[in-house]
């Protein structure tokens, strides 16, 4: 079946295509197709090459494009505050006084205006201990 237009241009088409259908649907991986489709029509232009080369030459092109992509151009955001979200991290170190002795590994500490249920090692009420960890709403504490 012959198409209306010369390969090339069904490819240099695709590329565009592609690379315009990223500033609708932004998901930083069409552009990549687009670069690949792009780069297959600048080479069937330059080169008389059948379409069985122009279809590997697309499929390699592309999965370069992607693993460059992902590899090189990736943006992950740096935070001033790595535990920004991680309640948890935040309060490990902090000092705080048991409210209800630790007894047999479980116990309750005052942290701020609340209560926390902890588990550690046996303390007596009145004493401070140092969070160490959190699992769940549990707290993790040790004498300080």
């Amino acid at each position: 079946m012959e198409l209306p237009l010369a390969d090339h241009w069904v490819w240099l088409i695709l590329g565009c295509i592609l690379v315009s259908a990223e500033l609708l649907a932004p998901g930083y991986f069409l552009m990549w197709i687009g670069a690949a489709a792009l780069l297959t029509g600048v080479v069937s232009t330059v080169l008389p090459i059948g379409i069985t080369l122009q279809l590997a030459l697309f499929s390699v092109s592309a999965i370069a494009a992607v693993y460059a992509g992902r590899q090189f151009f990736s943006f992950k955001p740096q935070s001033a505050d790595p535990k920004l979200n991680d309640k948890g991290a935040r309060l490990v170190g902090e000092i705080v006084t048991v409210v209800e002795a630790i007894d047999s590994g479980r116990g309750r500490v005052k942290l701020g205006d609340g209560v926390w249920t902890a588990k550690g090692n046996d303390a007596a009420a009145g004493s401070k201990v140092r969070i160490t960890g959190v699992d769940g709403q549990v707290l993790l504490v040790e004498a300080a």
